[in-house]
């Protein structure tokens, strides 16, 4: 199995999950807020805080990480083509393939890192939500 192809399972996989675990997090966390009305309790106050807090760091892992690895990325797409005009390889018969077949691996790098810490908190929120009664 190659890279790309391992690539392209575990995002679908985590992509999977993540259709699942979302629907979920939001139905109790709506129902909670239904059933809480104006005045929350201290325990609803603490999840509802919660929820804003982990997304905001969620999303500055995943942007983090993202842009991590897009500069390691372009450094190494940089020094790929810098190599191949410096030497040509004569067997290799399309250049262009191959440097198309780096750029998709990249961005599947890329999307990879991304929605890594997005399903992870997404997923742990469904596993916890699941084990906590509304009232």
């Amino acid at each position: 199995m190659t890279t790309r192809s391992r690539r392209l399972k575990s995002i679908g996989s985590q992509s999977t999950e993540l259709a699942l675990a979302v629907p979920q997090v939001m139905a109790h966390r709506l129902t909670r807020m239904a059933i809480a009305g104006p005045t929350l309790s201290a325990r609803d106050r603490k999840e509802f805080n919660l929820m804003i807090a982990e997304k905001n760091a969620a999303m500055a892992e995943a942007w983090t990480a993202m842009a991590t690895h897009a500069w390691r990325t372009n450094q190494a797409l940089a020094l790929s083509m810098m190599g191949s005009l410096w030497s040509p390889s004569p067997w290799r018969t399309n250049p262009t393939s191959a440097f198309a077949a780096q750029l998709q691996n990249a961005a599947l790098g890329i999307l990879g890192q991304g929605l890594a810490p997005v399903h992870r908190k997404a997923t742990a929120n469904a596993r916890r939500l699941a084990k906590t009664r509304l009232r």
